[in-house]
């Protein structure tokens, strides 16, 4: 189906029931929601502040100007003008970002994964997945990644339907893509089709091995030619060979990673490639959801055998990782159905089980999550000039992580979408 036909499919069929159901506005007429934020002055206070970078400034507020953060101060210097939203006991945070997350994967009818469900169906479970992470503190996700994601992204931009910011790959590509041209040639056409960057399996599923299945050639190729229409790479890429390869490739982010060694962990921290190990939360979704996944696809019993042993290596890769010199450690997911909502478990895991400090947790979750996104000037920092995406939680996020499950306000781009 083409992009423009689903797009059709999600005007026609979802989008006004979608409207109706979430109060969002004047379904018949077509019309956005109500911004709550595009104009005026907004004063967020809290016991603290969490800017993004690692500082916690307390007795702070936000104060957020026709669209833009216009200070971060003590409350005070803040200005008695505007809406004020006051959360004594809690804390602002920069809004979340997850960079690695599948937006459409869902249930079906029956409970089980789906698998081929009709378009305007799975974009609706696309929108439904969105609202929940949002609802969850997380104002931006990177999905990784369907067709389908592109529609979804731009309906929430154009203000139709809430949901977070989307940066989708709008597709992947693997060996089954072909040689180095054939990639080269798929990178161009995601290109025009609005991807935001490029998704490229380099190993195997860890329920299979996780061995390499793209040469030096082909990645070089790839990453190559998505540097030049401006486009990040995310690799797929389980063990060692596969993330040497990319990392010397030039490509932006490994993905997963779980069965690194030292010398790999060295080598994407010398080459200032991101790693995105996501140790946690997709393991546990799996185990929790057994009987919906299994025995379709690779999801077979030898395939769950090897994600419990997954486990255990992915954990203890990340604490190899934690204390490699200059490795930049972003916050992922690989949120798939059942999980969407649950990010925040993998920060609480990166931290009662890695033994990462809460506060470097939540830099890896906005400022420098944001870097790897090529959105580091604009999100995922509370400062002056920023885009205003913050959340409040309610405690202390830099003593225990426990505090991100209870979010009370969420802003977006300005427009509050939950206040308690």
């Amino acid at each position: 189906m083409t992009t423009m036909t689903i797009r059709t499919a999600l005007r026609r069929s979802l989008l006004p029931a979608l409207l109706v159901a979430m109060g969002c506005g004047d379904a018949g007429s077509g019309k956005p929601p109500t911004r709550n934020g595009d104009a005026g002055v907004a004063v967020i206070t809290a016991e603290r502040v969490l800017d993004g970078t690692g500082r916690v400034l307390e007795g702070h507020g936000v104060v957020v100007r026709d669209g833009r953060i216009a200070a971060v101060a003590p409350r005070a210097d803040l200005p008695a003008e505007g809406r004020r939203y006051h959360f004594p006991g809690g804390a602002i945070l920069p809004g979340l970002i997850d960079t690695h997350v599948h937006l459409t994967w869902h249930f079906g009818p029956d409970g089980r994964l789906a698998r081929g469900a009709p378009p305007d169906t799975t974009a609706l479970h696309g929108l439904e997945n969105g609202l929940r992470m949002l609802r969850a503190g997380f104002t931006t996700v990177q999905s990784l990644g369907s067709r389908l994601d592109g529609p979804i992204r731009d309906a929430i931009e154009r203000g139709t339907v809430p949901g977070p910011r989307i940066l989708t790959s709008m597709g992947q590509l693997s060996a089954s893509t072909g040689g180095p041209e054939e990639l080269v040639a798929a990178i161009d056409e995601l290109a025009v089709a609005g991807a935001d960057a490029i998704k490229i399996f380099a190993s195997e599923s860890i329920r299979v091995g996780g061995g390499p299945t793209l040469s030096q050639e082909a990645l070089d190729a790839a990453c190559g030619r998505a540097r030049d229409h401006g486009l990040r790479t995310l690799v797929h890429a389980h063990g060692p060979e596969s993330a040497s390869r990319a990392s010397r490739a030039g490509c932006t982010t490994i993905e997963h990673g779980a069965l690194l060694d030292q010398e790999t962990l060295d080598l994407l921290a010398a080459n200032g490639t991101f790693y995105d190990p996501n140790t946690d939360l997709i393991f546990a979704n799996y185990f929790e959801n057994r009987d919906r996944y299994l025995g379709i696809g690779n999801y077979t019993e030898e395939g769950f055998a090897a994600m419990e042993s997954g486990r255990v290596r992915a954990m203890e890769t990340f604490r190899m990782a934690l204390a490699t010199e200059g490795l930049r450690i972003v916050f992922g997911t690989d949120a798939v159905a059942g999980a969407h909502g649950q990010n925040a478990r993998e920060a609480v895991a990166r931290a009662e089980q890695g033994g990462q400090e809460a506060v470097a947790v939540i830099t890896g979750m906005t400022s420098l999550a944001a870097e790897s996104l090529g959105l580091g000037e604009e999100i995922g920092t509370l400062a002056e000039g920023f885009a205003p995406d913050l959340i409040v939680v309610e405690g202390n996020p830099a003593e225990s992580l426990d505090a991100l499950f209870q979010v009370r306000f969420v802003m977006r781009d300005g427009r509050v979408h939950h206040a308690e």
